[in-house]
């Protein structure tokens, strides 16, 4: 929501809000229950209070919105001041003890189960995360009086260098943003400036398998000449780490030189993983997921982690972790993240939000996983050009995991075609699996329904991927399906 960003928090602060947006969308509906006062398109008139009568204390805008946008020039004009996300944020949570999850993939899946895990411990936390979590009760945030903060900390345009986290948690690093970072050496260079924020005193959960954020500790060892054993970090003498910043570092992963990771991953009934949770070369208990990917089971080995670093006391480990293998086990996912639209001839038909190759290959291995003797057929709409032309031939072999692949025209966002770069270049450089460039996903929900009629019986299971419009297909294609199975009965 922006310029004016408003935010459901806000309004049980006690803050009167209002916001505006382009076009109407899901998210704007629980900003409106919650009392924000909504505005659709960006105009003068939205820069005033609800009588009409007086201008806002601030105006919030997200790295999205130009500097011309009419909003924002208006607003300067009467001297209300305008901050980036970051700002607010930080004044949101300055107060809190603050678990901030970041990393360049899964920050929203972590956030919202760590949330809903400590929840479901007693924890009466607050929990803002950016995407819609069905098990929380007002889609995407909790409020509650305690001391603790889970935060959704995203590394765009720096949105998170504002924060000044107790826990700090790095799921992963990767390029992306290409429009942002200009490669993956000035991504890891933000997430140096973010580490630097976090409280003396506080800790650092990071996943010891990814190469990228594994690069952060080792250049602690390589830059600075620092030493980080026995999981301390100390950042007395280094202008880059900032003096005087001590923080202790927890490891997660599958390789067992982790502080936590998991042994003997499997498929379960449930459709998930179950493993065996290790804490340094000791089994402690076995874990059971419904939400599937060995990508989830880092998942939940980070919020594992950070629990039992948030409740500190060694002692009553045992008994923590008995404790949230319950809800670990009951946390169904986050929207759009393997999101069954609906099954219908025997089809399964999933939407997901991975738009990155990294994103991509982890869907697909999910499915796989969920699905072992079934067809997969990915239909994949490529997000922004920028991020095309830098990662095509890594979205092609990503791709080249499914069984028939479909790729649509590519959804520009706020880019245009400088690259003169689209969706018919990354499906001729798919190797393996057959793949079909179709521009108009109109087009594609035709050919699938006519697909799947043929065979009214497939063993196949459809993927619509990507972060933009993508999302309409599987309910289009549903539809179709259900409309054309009702003609046939008449």
């Amino acid at each position: 929501m922006e310029p004016s960003s408003p935010s459901p928090l806000q309004s049980l602060q006690g803050f009167e809000v209002s916001g505006s947006d382009l076009v109407w969308s899901s998210y704007m509906e629980g900003l409106l229950e919650a009392g924000a006062n909504l505005h659709i398109g960006h105009s003068v008139s939205n820069i005033q209070g609800n009588d009409g009568s007086r201008f806002p204390n601030a105006v919030v805008a997200s790295s999205a919105i130009p500097q011309d946008n009419v909003e924002i020039l208006h607003a300067k004009s009467v001297g209300v001041p305008i901050y980036k996300r970051d700002y607010w944020l930080a004044k949101l949570t300055e107060k809190y003890n603050l678990i901030a999850v970041s990393g360049s993939h899964g920050k929203s899946t972590t956030a919202s189960m760590l949330a809903y895990v400590l929840k479901a411990m007693g924890d009466d936390l607050t929990a803002i995360v950016g995407a819609h979590v069905p098990q929380f009760p007002d889609g995407s945030i909790f409020y509650g009086g305690g001391k603790n903060f889970v935060l959704e900390a995203d590394e765009y345009d720096g949105c998170f260098l504002g924060l000044s986290p107790s826990v700090a948690v790095v799921t992963n690093l990767d390029w992306e943003h290409v429009d942002i970072f200009e490669d993956e050496d000035a991504v890891k260079s933000i997430f140096r400036r973010f580490l630097k924020q976090i409280r003396v005193g506080g800790h650092l959960v990071i996943c010891g398998d990814s190469q990228g954020a594994r690069s952060l500790l080792d250049q602690i060892k390589q830059d600075t000449g620092l030493k980080y054993s026995g999981g301390v970090v100390s950042n007395q003498s280094s202008d880059l780490w900032g003096q005087g910043h001590d923080y202790k570092i927890i490891t997660y992963g599958f390789s067992s030189f982790n502080d936590w990771y998991a042994e003997s991953v499997c498929p379960n009934v449930q459709g998930g993983s179950d493993y065996i949770l290790c804490e340094r070369g000791r089994p402690l208990a076995q874990i059971s997921l419904q939400i599937p990917g060995v990508h989830n089971v880092l998942n939940s080995l980070a919020v594992i982690a950070t629990v039992l670093t948030l409740i500190g006391d060694k002692r009553q480990s045992h008994e923590s972790i008995a404790c949230l293998k319950l809800p670990l086990s009951k946390f169904m996912g986050v929207s759009r993240r393997f999101d069954l639209i609906g099954t219908i001839y025997g089809c399964h038909i999933y939407d997901d939000f991975a738009h990155h190759p990294t994103e991509v290959r982890a869907v697909l291995q999910a499915a796989r996983q969920r699905f072992p003797n079934k067809a997969l057929i990915a239909v994949f709409q490529p997000h922004t050009y920028s991020r095309l032309v830098v990662l095509k031939d890594d979205f092609a072999n990503a791709l080249s995991e499914a069984d028939q692949v479909v790729v649509s025209a590519v959804y520009a966002a706020r880019e245009t075609n400088d690259w003169n770069i689209n969706g018919k270049d990354l499906a001729a450089s798919i190797i393996g699996p057959p793949s079909e460039y179709i521009p108009c996903l109109g087009n594609v929900v035709d050919k699938l329904a006519l697909q799947i009629l043929r065979d009214p019986h497939p063993e196949i299971v459809i993927l619509t991927l990507g972060a933009g419009d993508v999302t309409t297909v599987g309910p289009k294609l549903l539809h179709e399906l259900q409309t054309r199975s009702q003609d046939a009965r008449h």
